[in-house]
Parts: C-alpha cells; sequence; structure tokens
C-alpha cells in the first residue's frame, strides 16, 4: 500500500533519514518507535507530504505521492499535539472539517458517540484538557472512515477508560483490513494492537520485523522486554 525507496532527507547539515526503505502493507498494524530525534516525525511528515524528500521515492498504492494531494484523503491523521483556533468550539472544529474535506465518504463518527463529544459541542478549544483535546484529534482522524490511519502517540494524555475506546477503535479498523501506523514511547500499550514493528535510530531503521518472529526470537512474551534485549544484544 506504502512503499518508501532509498529516501534521504537533511536539515541544513542535519542528516534526518538515511536511505529509508519500508513497506507497508494493507492491514497490518505497526509500530514506529525510537528515540527522540531518530527521525520518526520527518518519515511520517514525508509521506503525508508535509516533508520532501531530498531524493528517493514515495508510493502510495503503486503511485508516486510527488506532485499529489489526493492520496491524502485516503489517509486519516492524529498529531501528537492537535492544534486548533482557540475560541472555535468542538461542534465547530468538527463541522468546518466536514465542510472543508467536503467528502462522500460515509462518515464514521463512532468516535463521537463513544468519547460523548457530543455533550461538549459548545466547549471553545481553548478551555479544553489536553486529554479532550486529543479525543478531537482521533475522532477527525477516523471520521472519514480512510483507508489508511497514522496515530502519533494516540493514548498520549488520554485517561484509562478514553485510552481502552480508542485501542478497541484501532483493532475494529485493522480487521477491517486497514492499514494503521502508530508511534509510541509507551510499549505496554502496543501490545494488543500491533503485528509488526519498525525500531528507528539516528536516522535509520535498525529493525523491521513481524510481532510473532520478534517474540520468538527473543523468547519473550512482551514487545519491550524483547526489544531491549535485541538492543543489548547489539551493544554486545
Amino acid at each position: 500500500m506504502i512503499e518508501i525507496k532509498n529516501i534521504n532527507k537533511k536539515f541544513g547539515k542535519l542528516e534526518v533519514l538515511k536511505n529509508i526503505n519500508l513497506s507497508f502493507k494493507q492491514g497490518e498494524c505497526i509500530a514506529l518507535i525510537g528515540p527522540n530525534g531518530c527521525g520518526k516525525t520527518t518519515l511520517i511528515k514525508s509521506i503525508l507530504g508535509m516533508v520532501l524528500p531530498d531524493n528517493g521515492a514515495i508510493e502510495f498504492n503503486e503511485k508516486s505521492i510527488k506532485k499529489e494531494f489526493q492520496y491524502r484523503d485516503k489517509i486519516g491523521y492524529m498529531p501528537q499535539i492537535g492544534r486548533y483556533p482557540d475560541t472555535m468550539t468542538i461542534g465547530q472544529i468538527i463541522e468546518m472539517i466536514k465542510t472543508i474535506r467536503n467528502s462522500n465518504a460515509i462518515l464514521d463518527e463512532e468516535l463521537i458517540q463513544a468519547f460523548e463529544l457530543e455533550k461538549m459541542f459548545d466547549k471553545q478549544m481553548r478551555t479544553l484538557s489536553g486529554g479532550t483535546t486529543q479525543k478531537v484529534s482521533a475522532t477527525l482522524a477516523f471520521l472519514f472512515n480512510p483507508d489508511v490511519l497514522i496515530l502519533d502517540e494516540p493514548t498520549a494524555g488520554l485517561d484509562p477508560l478514553a485510552s481502552e475506546i480508542l485501542k478497541e477503535k484501532i483493532i475494529k479498523e485493522k480487521e477491517k483490513g486497514k492499514l494503521i501506523v502508530i508511534t509510541s514511547h509507551l510499549l505496554s500499550e502496543l501490545d494488543d494492537l500491533i503485528t509488526e514493528i519498525i525500531f528507528m535510530q539516528d536516522g535509520e531503521v535498525y529493525f523491521h520485523k513481524k510481532i510473532a518472529s520478534l517474540l520468538e526470537e527473543t523468547n519473550e512474551t512482551k514487545i519491550s522486554k524483547a526489544i531491549a534485549q535485541i538492543l543489548k544484544q547489539n551493544k554486545k
């Protein structure tokens, strides 16, 4: 579904992405992890067309995304920190996005109901807690029933109930055959969700493995322990 071929990116002298080659397939839920500054955000923004790689290619459904924009209609993006006009209400934000997108897709308003956002439609964005803002961002990411979901630290700031609601929604969408890419520092949150894991370090792909293979190779039952074991082994 998404193919990344030999992409590189520098900001000044800083090499942020180094010869990245990755393949994201339909029906997978992929964790993109690594330390701060490893290149995760730049890679995501490159897929979204917000950053232009210096060279290489990114393909969506076998077509280059270069100078294209319509492919983004098939992607739902949840940023780590959503930024919205302060004086607009939750209801106005959702209606504005519907108007801007002008989409014929059947809307998925399940999270509006699950998070009970309709009870807060008249609240201005500047009055919201970080967790409620996250709920709005999650709702907008899923709203247009996209084929691909890119979720950046999706459970950060959510209370345990909201986090569980979102995780159940992610699992449901994965079972529909959608591609889901998640970045997270909370590996314990991912155990029930992901099918593959990509670990990045210093702008490079350190490894890309199926979860089943990762756990089998390390003889571990937890993803976090399996990754820690691989990193320790490679430091020796």
